[in-house]
């Protein structure tokens, strides 16, 4: 169980979700009822309802929900038999399925038993409303603040029942709720401000990326500024893990079925991968991960203990099937690629090789200014069976990540259920302006895959033994990771990073000469720049250069022309100044190659 699992806010918000079930069905009689979690922020519930809700729906439900909360209704719990939840939810189809589930034993997506059979089913009850429930609760309703709640500040979304596409669409009332009305407000303007900070706006503004409907869905062309920031971000990681011991390694987008049998990833994630292709009397399937391909590579030949670690990197782009409404902008696509690494170690170099991973990939964070983050050890949940290997593995491998955060002083929590089905990780949780969470990095140790593809390596015993691997991400998905930049930067990226770090602004059609004079040598500099050829007048093309967050813009005229200097105009509106061509491309250069965070 989380921490937040454990706070007084998730019981407010899951207590939340009863109330506004209750005050959905006094005002509409006929609905059926599906689940309402608390989530991240808030909390939701599911309905099948007679028609669309409208905005004086949800304002009247709004207000219901806080005169309940305001009678001081308090949460009861009772244990009924199978038949008593059946008779109590014979209306409901969706809460009766629940039960059955409940009695058959749960299990997960791919058929694997996450929970014993049911004799006794849990009910919680405040007021007129019962619901099929685990907990935990508030006590009485009172304990919620009514100034701190909504539902009227998102609109309803459509749901399938269970997330199958082939089941009932539902309608999802989403909700939020906090402790005081102070903490309500500050979220909603947060929440105003990741309106304008929406990565999908950013990127059609400047120009970054795009979608087609006749590509599909969830699959992302990258405009040229676009591709621009992708290529920097890959370049200097490469350099980064050459400079680390890191061997590049390219692998196809497709792979024979057999090979993601052995590794296990199917059929564990079938329901998230794209259906087999027939070629010939072979089954192949794009490609959903890439570490299966990493482990041949190291299986092409013998190794000897001389030739570990292996460290074998890749930006490999693999594909996910996600549902059509699950798909957001660049954070949750169907074809992505991830800068991915997989380390061959011995047992005696896996805490070394682990505690390197976790230094480069704080030295990525640090480098891009994202400092504000928390780790978390991801362990089995030892209710589920959807693990694979034995005990004495995964107890190394936990206890190995556990040592390396203790000496390296990482602060870390504990998590059951947030490991890989393979083995436990360490996941770096980054909290952007708006005070989002979002997983980044990731560093896996996993002592089953290669089990499971029998690799050796000799020991100098000459004896055969079985390396370790290491799995490590820092920037995850690129695509998912560009979006968070995108949001976090607000779209103004640093100048390291940057697409455009200089746009030369020429006052009059006899300055063009000029500019593309100063642009030539600012990329013979290494610096990306272009000229504003348009016709606008100068300050509308400092006005829209700006707009695109350009870092310098320079502008040209009669006196720069004939002193070889620039006017140095920073996004910022601050005003440097004429300077001589070779004293700004060492300022600009300063900051581009220290990867500074401003612009002077």
């Amino acid at each position: 169980m989380s921490r937040y699992e454990e706070s007084m806010l998730y019981k407010i918000r899951h207590s939340s979700a009863h109330v506004l079930a209750e005050a959905m069905l006094e005002r509409f009689p006929e609905a059926q009822i599906a689940i309402g979690p608390p989530i991240e922020d808030g909390f939701y519930y599911d309905f099948a309802l007679p028609r669309s809700p409208t905005d004086e729906d949800l304002q009247w439900v709004e207000g219901r929900m806080k005169e309940i909360i305001r009678e001081g209704h308090p949460f009861t719990s009772r244990e009924v038999t199978p038949e008593e939840a059946r008779a109590q939810f014979k209306n409901q189809p969706f809460k009766v399925e629940l039960i059955n589930d409940l009695v058959a034993g749960r299990v997960d997506d791919n058929g694997n038993k996450i929970a014993e059979p049911a004799d006794k089913i849990t009910f919680w009850t405040q007021d007129t409303f019962t619901d099929l429930c685990r907990g935990p609760h508030v006590e009485n309703t009172n304990t919620i603040n009514p100034d701190a709640i909504s539902i009227t500040f998102k609109p309803p979304a459509g749901a399938y029942w269970r997330g199958d596409e082939s089941r009932p669409q539902l309608t999802r009332i989403y909700g939020t709720a906090w402790e005081t009305p102070e903490q309500l407000q500050d979220y909603l303007y947060r929440l105003e401000e990741a309106k304008k900070r929406d990565h999908r706006v950013i990127g059609e503004r400047l120009g970054l990326f795009t979608f087609s409907a006749l590509v599909g869905k969830g699959l992302p062309l990258w405009k040229p500024h676009g591709a621009m920031v992708r290529d920097t971000l890959e370049r200097w990681l490469r350099d980064v893990q050459i400079d680390n011991g890191y061997l590049p390694v390219v692998t196809p987008h497709i792979g024979k079925l057999d090979l993601y049998k052995t590794s296990g990833h199917y059929p564990y994630y079938k329901d998230s991968q794209y259906a087999p292709i027939q070629v010939d009397d072979e089954e192949f399937l794009l490609k959903p991960m890439n570490c299966p391909h990493h482990i041949m590579i190291y299986k092409s030949e013998m190794r000897s203990y001389r030739d570990l670690p292996q460290r074998y990197a890749e930006f490999g782009t693999v594909y996910r099937y996600e549902q059509s409404g699950e798909l957001t902008g660049l954070t949750r696509v169907r074809g992505f690629t991830v800068d991915d690494a997989h380390l061959f170690v011995t047992p005696d170099q896996l805490l070394a090789e682990f505690k390197a991973v976790v230094k480069l990939t704080q030295y990525v964070f640090d480098s891009l200014g994202l400092q504000d983050f928390r780790a978390r050890v991801g362990v089995r949940d030892p209710k589920s069976d959807k693990y694979v290997g034995e005990d004495s593995l995964w107890e190394a491998a936990t206890s190995a990540i556990i040592q390396a955060c203790t000496e390296l002083n990482l602060p870390h929590d504990v998590e059951e259920g947030e490991a890989a089905f393979y083995g436990p990780k360490l996941d770096f949780i980054f909290r952007d302006v708006l005070k989002r969470d979002w997983q980044l990095g990731t560093v896996q140790v996993d002592y089953n895959l290669p089990a499971r593809f029998e690799l050796e390596y000799v020991a100098e015993d000459n004896s055969r033994q079985r390396p370790v691997m290491i799995h490590r991400a820092p920037f995850g998905s690129l695509e998912r990771f560009i979006g968070i930049l995108i949001e976090h930067f607000n779209g103004v990226f640093p100048a390291w990073l940057a697409p455009v770090q200089a746009v030369v602004i020429p006052i009059a059609d006899r300055h063009a000469e000029y500019a593309e004079s100063v642009a030539k040598q600012l990329r013979g500099a290494g610096l990306r720049a272009e000229v504003d050829t348009g016709k606008a007048r100068m300050q509308a093309k400092i006005a829209t250069n700006r707009e695109k967050h350009i870092p310098y813009l320079l502008i040209v005229g009669d006196r720069d022309r004939d002193a070889g200097t620039v006017s140095v105009r920073l996004r910022t509106d601050e005003d440097l100044g004429a300077l001589p061509m070779a004293e700004f491309i060492s300022l600009a250069k300063q900051v581009i190659e220290g990867r500074a965070q401003e612009l002077k």
